[in-house]
């Protein structure tokens, strides 16, 4: 903002008496401060100054640009932005005071804190980006704000992996498998869930499970439950494992739960193991055999005294793919692995690879609902 701009943001602030004023308010304002300004810049100082006043400041911009994927501000200093797929240092400068009026800005329409007792806060703007917030102590130099941004335009299967395995995964879904996708950070597992999704037939009912709701479903009979962490008091925690319990209740047709990380796997492994076809969902993981291994452990944690020789049938007889993808070093995301998960004759998982790069390397035959790999 320039010092007229920040002098009128100033003088609003102060005499608003929590009512926002209407943009000819403003204009008014900037034509009085400055008579010779043109029209033109009459609007962008309006327009600045109402970022100020109604939204995220200087990250506006920013956050209205479609190419950027993710704004970082990582304490005072340069706000970094992913661009496609690459980390570029803006030329936004950002003192503590203002990070700490957009940290306050991002927390309270959420209805929670940022302050030392409460130092991590997850949420969701209005727009449907994921934001998360780490302030002192455990942020050194000062609060840092992450957001994710929510893309807008509907990405298709065509755009993640090649148009042989496109089609595989579109013919799973549709043939109501349960999928897993698997990646690291970043990779773009929730954006090719999404795409995944828009092949489920209209006429079912889909219940999403997540932790900040990113998912966008375009069809029509979509229920969103979004997990909520404990009050300042320790109270009203509702975990993703809650909700996947309840979803079961709730009549899903589809089940997709938007990233297992903890005890909740085993109560998605046993939907798709009780009758709940063609649920999908994410896990962190460096490839398919490492999403297997991420998944039995995942079950062990729920702690029930389940053998892992249970948990491995469990699982082999649950999920029927696993579709792994990964972020090149130029920022593109594509689907390079996919695998049909199966049990050998001791009742343990076996990974056998459907799908590699851009091709299908395993035609498939349909025995039930699962993808068999063609016997050589």
């Amino acid at each position: 903002m320039s010092a007229l701009e920040d002098r009128i943001h100033r003088a609003l602030v102060h005499g608003a008496d929590g009512v926002l004023p209407e943009p000819e308010t403003i204009a008014a304002m900037v034509r009085e401060a400055d008579p010779l300004r043109a029209p033109d810049d009459v609007a962008r100082s309006v327009a600045a100054i109402q970022a100020q006043l109604d939204g995220l400041g200087v990250l506006e911009p920013l956050l209205a640009d479609p190419g950027v994927t993710d704004v970082m501000v990582n304490g005072p200093g340069a706000v970094w932005v992913e661009r496609h797929g690459q980390l570029v240092e803006t030329p936004i400068h950002l003192d503590r005071s203002q990070i700490e009026l957009l940290v306050e800005r991002i927390v309270a329409p959420l209805g929670k804190r940022a302050d030392p007792v409460h130092a991590l806060v997850d949420g969701r703007l209005a727009d449907g980006s994921r934001v998360h917030v780490v302030v002192p102590p455990l942020a050194v130099h000062g609060p840092c704000i992450t957001i994710r941004r929510f893309s807008v335009r509907p990405i298709v299967l065509e755009e993640l992996a090649a148009p042989p395995v496109a089609a595989l995964l579109r013919w799973a879904v549709r043939s109501r498998c349960n999928v897993v996708v698997s990646g690291g950070t970043g990779a773009g597992k929730t954006t090719l869930l999404n795409a995944m999704a828009a092949d489920v037939p209209d006429g079912e009912r889909i219940i999403t499970v997540e932790d900040a709701a990113e998912l966008r479903l375009s069809a029509p009979h979509v229920v969103r439950l979004e997990s909520r962490p404990p009050s300042s008091d320790g109270a009203g925690e509702v975990t993703i494992r809650d909700l996947v319990r309840t979803a079961l209740r709730m009549r899903p047709d589809r089940l997709i739960v938007g990233e297992v990380r903890g005890p909740e796997a085993l109560d998605l492994l046993t939907a798709m193991n009780t009758g709940h076809d063609g649920s999908l969902s994410t896990v962190h993981a460096n490839g398919v055999d490492d999403a297997v291994r991420r998944l039995e452990t995942l079950v062990l944690m729920a702690g029930v005294g389940l053998p892992a020789a249970s948990v491995r049938e469990q699982l082999g007889s649950a999920v029927d793919l696993i579709a792994h993808l990964v972020r090149s070093a130029d920022g593109a995301r594509r689907v390079v692995e996919v695998a049909e998960l199966d049990l050998d004759e001791a009742g343990r998982p076996v990974v056998r690879l459907v799908a590699e790069g851009d091709e299908v390397v395993a035609p498939r035959r349909v025995d039930g609902r699962r993808p068999v790999a063609a016997s050589s």
